[in-house]
């Protein structure tokens, strides 16, 4: 009688697992601060093989298997959200000028270009709506550079039944982000940036030691070193202690430990071990990455990227 009783709850479980999304199952492994399962994010999707911040390079992560798809936006002159990191589209299209002073259709009309410059005439900006309508149940999303738009990304997220899907990071106090929040019924999941450098931390530690006492609790910080300051370690034992995941770069040396003793994605390539091994040992269970596939490889093989 045991064990059909312990068969029965293990094929409910089943049966819940399969009824929700796949980013459901995501946002269940983030909201268990017990759980091993490494969150991976890709940086501007698959950038690698597809111009960034593209469609085709979000699918793309979503196929390798990520759990986060990262992407940035800015505002057209004509009100539309658009995915693109830099302020202008002079890097990542063959046209010129400022997102904010071009209307979305003549950004429309330029191709995209790949990460080595290469003018790629299929490949469009897309708007924030194109990219949410393509994650809809299948990842999560980081929006980056949106907190300014909040407002104007919400209703958007509402009307897909997205809101719990997106994360939202910024520097904001946390009684900025308490009023922000309190102004919705419903909010996107804000994590802060915390960056332990000797060119930041003076400011950095007034907001870290502002959110651990705050009623906020935050599901995970980000947090950048550079290794001008001596004892990271500790800084993220204080995010772990609080009940947060911790959420590092792998991306490039400033963000993750600096030249001397960096765990950037690239040195992974040729030692994989020492840099994602490293930054496990960290206690960091959300890793943003440039190199997804190699990333999730890895993970998998220590039995750390296995989604119930």
């Amino acid at each position: 009688m045991k064990r059909l009783f312990t068969l029965s709850l293990c094929l409910a479980a089943a049966v819940v697992a399969l009824a929700q999304s796949r980013a459901e199952r995501i946002l269940r492994e983030l909201r268990n601060p017990k759980s091993e399962y490494v969150i991976v994010i890709s940086h501007r999707g698959d950038w690698r093989n597809y111009p960034e911040n593209s469609l085709e390079a979000i699918e793309s992560a979503i196929n390798m298997g990520v759990d986060i798809v990262e992407m940035d936006i800015h505002r057209t002159a004509d009100g539309v959200l658009v995915l693109c990191h830099d302020k202008t589209i002079n890097r990542t299209t063959n046209g010129k000028g400022k997102i904010s002073e071009i209307t979305y259709d003549s950004i429309r009309r330029c191709c995209l270009r790949s990460e080595h410059g290469v003018k790629m005439p299929k490949y469009r900006m897309p708007t924030l709506a194109e990219a949410l309508d393509l994650c809809r149940n299948r990842v999560m999303i980081n929006i980056d550079k949106g907190y300014a738009y909040y407002d104007q990304i919400l209703p958007l997220l509402e009307e897909r039944d997205m809101v719990e899907q997106v994360i939202i990071k910024d520097k904001k106090s946390p009684e900025k982000v308490a009023a922000k929040l309190a102004a919705h019924k419903r909010n996107m999941i804000y994590m802060p940036i915390i960056n332990y450098t000797a060119q930041r931390w003076e400011k950095h530690s007034e907001l870290f030691e502002a959110y651990l006492a705050s009623d906020i609790h935050p599901l995970a910080y980000e947090m950048c070193w550079d290794g001008t300051l001596k004892g990271h370690q500790k800084q993220f034992d204080r995010v772990l202690k609080s009940g947060a995941r911790l959420w590092v770069n792998t991306l490039w040396d400033s963000l993750c430990g600096g030249e001397q003793h960096g765990y950037e994605d690239d040195r992974a390539v040729k030692n994989t071990d020492a840099v994602y091994g490293g930054v496990l040992k960290m206690g960091a269970t959300m890793i943003q990455t440039d190199r997804p596939a190699l990333l999730i490889e890895y993970l998998d093989k220590k039995g750390r990227h296995t989604l119930k």
